[in-house]
């Protein structure tokens, strides 16, 4: 058997589209994520519709992603009290993804 060559995933997104995304707020995108997940491991889509979910999917991933890391800079940079003092915030999320609770500690100096 030949080796064949490995090929990255590439998703080309047209920029109407990826416009849209930049727009949509965490909880919308997740929301369509899951319901594009449910879709796909469903099965019996056609398999042009299969792989353009699978592409939205994918770009819905992407988009959470980048929004969680966004949040996640937010919250550092919160965190960082006065005199330059920074603190380490650990939050913990409940189950619908709501903060449950938080607190903090020095974090340590180095």
């Amino acid at each position: 058997m030949a080796d064949r060559p490995t090929a990255a995933l590439f998703v080309r997104i047209p920029q109407a589209q990826a416009n849209a995304l930049d727009r949509l707020a965490f909880d919308v995108a997740l929301a369509e994520l899951e319901r594009t997940v449910a879709e796909l491991e469903a099965g019996g889509l056609p398999l042009e519709e299969t792989i353009a979910r699978y592409e939205r999917g994918v770009a819905l991933e992407q988009r959470c992603e980048q929004l969680l890391a966004d949040a996640e800079l937010r919250v550092r940079r919160l965190v960082e009290g006065a005199r330059g003092a920074l603190t380490v915030a650990e939050l913990a999320l409940d189950a619908e993804g709501g903060e449950a609770s938080s607190a903090t500690a020095p974090a340590d100096p180095e």
